[in-house]
């Protein structure tokens, strides 16, 4: 037990030695550091990157769902998951990144969804693809969606991007559900055409299989209409683009289409929540540029992925990646430790931030704080020998010797590194002349080095 108390006392001694404070001082300093350290810690623990992302994508064989699972292939190989969660297709997906129950990151969203949803929290990461909106009918060419008037319509199932695509194109020409038309909905589009069960079906990729797209673009006797008023179709509704679907480019052999055909496309945006971590966001984009650089049927090599700002605000995150790439850590090193080296940065930075300033100055206020605690016995000094000097009565010097014999006791136990040694006996040395000035006869006068030194 008295080893143990020793062992204290020596651990008491060493810390005010270390820090030159008092006891409440001292604790203060080791709470910050104790806190500090713990901030650091929880900080470096909630940065780390997510290892598993959920993207809501469209009906199986969509070209949402195909496009999710390339996603998916890529992102394994950086060790990050991609749940993929199947969808009716746009306008769902915008549901369900709107709605904070939903755990969906990110999803492929066309434009014009933007008037349906609250959109403040999500962030665009760039368009990805044209998806144009293709319609097939049977019977007499037409040249106007007008003359679909009170036909029987197949626009597509609620949470479709084609369905909304679809009534945007209608109410355009004045057509709308139960006035203008009548909207049937069929489980097999091909069938319903072939069996005249409907005068048209509206398709896009986002929710219609592409095999089913291909069945009805080889349908003797099925049309695909031509918008030849694209032009003014794209002045009107600002989310639409004019396409040119080239002759024969469907099948050279049997020169399919047989003209160049008309076709209007909303652009498709890959969506995302405006939490999503930078380093996914990177991910996720170096994946749609593999997936969506090069040709296809309504697309040039390298037009896609591209930093162009619909309805949706770009992220801060995919403005910097469409401008220099990659970060150099995650271009020069693997995900997981690019991942590691960051989080480390982003502990460290901030806390070097805060101590490289207090370094400067520490030196400077632990010199004050030091001279403090030698230099505040010198006022007490000072006084008690103006007292002395006039004090001539044996009992009143008495006295002021009992307070002298404190404030030695006091300074004996000022406990002050080496390097301050000079003023720690400095101090001790006008304490013995005070004492001296008591003891002498009271007429004696003599110069004071602490009255000098004051």
């Amino acid at each position: 037990m008295e080893s143990t108390n020793r062992y204290v006392i020596k651990m008491q001694a060493k810390l005010q030695t270390w820090f030159g404070r008092g006891w409440a001082v001292t604790a203060g300093v080791l709470l910050s550091i104790v806190l500090t350290i713990g901030l650091g810690g929880i900080f470096f623990l909630n940065s780390s990157v997510p290892t598993t992302i959920t993207i809501a994508s469209g009906p199986e064989g969509s070209s949402f769902s195909r496009n999710a699972e390339k996603y998916k292939k890529l992102l394994a190989k950086d060790g990050v998951t991609l749940k993929i969660v199947p969808s009716e297709g746009s306008s769902e997906n915008l549901k369900r990144l709107t709605d904070p129950k939903e755990t969906v990151d990110v999803g492929f969203v066309l434009g014009g969804e933007v008037a349906k949803a609250s959109t403040e929290n999500l962030v665009s990461l760039g368009s990805v693809n044209y998806q144009p909106i293709l319609i097939f009918y049977q019977g007499a060419v037409r040249r106007s969606l007008s003359e679909f008037k009170g036909g029987a319509l197949d626009i597509g199932p609620e949470g479709s991007g084609r369905r909304n695509v679809s009534l945007e194109l209608l109410k355009a020409n004045g057509l709308e559900p139960k006035s203008g038309f009548v909207e049937i909905e069929t489980k097999d589009l091909v069938a319903a055409l072939r069996e005249k069960s409907v005068d048209a079906v509206f398709v896009m990729g986002d929710s219609t299989p592409s095999e089913v797209i291909r069945k009805l673009f080889l349908m003797p006797g099925v049309h695909l209409f031509d918008f030849t008023q694209a032009d003014a179709y794209v002045r009107r509704i600002n989310y639409l683009n004019k396409l040119t679907l080239p002759k024969g480019s469907l099948d050279l052999g049997r020169n399919l289409p047989e003209t160049d055909m008309q076709l209007l496309s909303p652009t498709v945006e890959l969506i995302a929540r405006d939490s999503l971590h930078p380093a996914l966001s990177d991910l996720l984009l170096a994946a749609a540029q593999e997936v969506h650089s090069g040709p296809g049927l309504f697309r040039k090599r390298g037009e896609f992925p591209v930093a162009i700002e619909h309805e949706f605000r770009l992220s801060p995150e995919a403005t910097r990646y469409y401008a220099s790439g990659k970060t150099f850590l995650y271009r020069t090193f693997p995900f997981w430790l690019a991942s590691l080296i960051a989080r480390i940065l982003a502990v460290i930075v901030p806390i070097g931030l805060l101590i490289v300033p207090a370094l400067k100055i520490a030196p400077a206020i632990y010199r004050w704080r030091m001279e403090s605690r030698i230099h505040r016995w010198y006022k007490a000094l000072l006084e008690l020998e103006r007292h002395a000097r006039n004090a001539t009565h044996p009992a009143r010097r008495e006295e002021l010797l009992q307070q002298l014999n404190h404030i030695e006791t006091s300074v004996d136990n000022i406990v002050v590194p080496a390097s301050f040694g000079d003023m720690f006996y400095g101090l001790r040395e006008h304490v013995t002349f005070v004492r001296r000035t008591l003891t002498e006869h009271p007429t004696q006068t003599q110069a004071s080095p602490a009255s000098v030194s004051a």
